[in-house]
């Protein structure tokens, strides 16, 4: 795996591809999204890893501030910019009610999601899918994106259900613009 990485170096999705950059999720950077297992911009610990990447597949501890009265919902999006491939890999993808302000360290798993949050479809299963970066490929930034949004979703264009639905068709569905977003970066290297 280690020549697989390697030779993938330079091979890197990019920021461009990040939801952060779609359309319908522009507005102010209103929401202050931090984390108490990590700073923005810093290493994040193995434990937060998915099995792979020799941690526990343990969604972090989230909190934030801003959130407009008038969120009808909240949108978590979680990618690696770095993944070697065209567009950025969806680690974690949930609705969540406006009136949570904080996420406790394993909220996010499929089977474990705490109250108020809807897990869907991640970009391998349901639930959060910690960084497990090819090895030999070097440090992958993953960017927890925080949407608030009026209207909320409910459904999605050719998904039958929301469970199902993938990050673009979510996107897609949102009658942007968010009215406030927040981001936080972690890094992770193995």
């Amino acid at each position: 795996m280690a020549t697989l990485g390697t030779l993938l170096k330079n091979k890197r999705a990019g920021e461009t591809h990040l939801a952060w950059h779609h359309p319908n999720l522009s507005g102010p950077d209103a929401l202050d999204l931090r984390s108490a297992d990590f700073r923005h911009g810093e290493p994040m610990p193995a434990v937060h890893a998915g099995r792979r990447g020799g941690g526990r597949n343990l969604s972090p501890a989230l909190t934030w501030t801003g959130t407009p009265q008038e969120s009808a919902q909240l949108l978590l999006v979680v990618e690696d910019a770095d993944a070697p491939t065209s567009r950025p890999f969806v680690h974690c993808l949930a609705l969540i009610s406006p009136e949570r302000q904080e996420l406790l360290p394993g909220a996010l798993g499929a089977d474990t999601s705490a109250e108020g949050v809807h897990v869907l479809r991640s970009g391998m299963g349901r639930g959060y899918l910690g960084p497990q970066p090819l090895k030999g490929h070097g440090e992958h930034r993953y960017a927890f994106q925080l949407f608030a949004l009026r209207p909320a979703i409910t459904s999605v264009p050719r998904r039958p259900n929301l469970e199902a639905a993938r990050l673009r068709d979510v996107l897609d569905a949102v009658g942007g613009p968010a009215l406030a977003r927040g981001r936080l970066d972690g890094i992770y290297a193995r």
